[in-house]
């Protein structure tokens, strides 16, 4: 689990295999698929956006391979562009004092996660207001 302050906004990473905390703010699942063998119950999420996760393609041609990385953002956050609502609603979130962003990766450094906190830090400091924000349903 990693966690920083991105400007005025508190955002804590955290794989949704490990255990809620009380501490953890908001909580939304930011991957496509729900992560395998976890009841919504455990998971304990607030929204789960599915659109805001890369796309099939990209996460296929990464396949979470370090050497990767840096193209994988590169590419990411030009999806992202596109995705500017969804940056704004995750703000929203983080705007109520701290937001974590849950993903199932096995690497805590190398995810879309890592790549969303950024993204939202660039909001944060445009000074974008986000929309309103919505609890989503699996």
């Amino acid at each position: 689990m990693g966690n920083t302050g991105t400007g005025r906004l508190v955002i804590l990473l955290k794989r949704a295999y490990d255990p809620p905390a009380a501490a953890d703010g908001p909580r939304v699942l930011v991957d496509r698929l729900w992560p395998r063998g976890v009841s919504r119950a455990r998971l304990r999420i607030d929204a789960w956006l599915r659109d805001v996760a890369p796309t099939v393609e990209l996460c296929t041609w990464f396949g979470h391979d370090p050497t990767r990385w840096e193209a994988f953002r590169r590419r990411y956050r030009a999806e992202l562009k596109q995705r500017g609502a969804l940056l704004r609603e995750l703000g929203a979130y983080a705007r109520r004092g701290r937001l974590t962003l849950v993903y199932g990766a096995r690497d805590p450094d190398h995810n879309q996660a890592v790549v969303l906190r950024e993204a939202l830090g660039r909001v944060a400091r445009s000074g974008s207001r986000p929309g309103a924000a919505r609890r989503a349903r699996p």
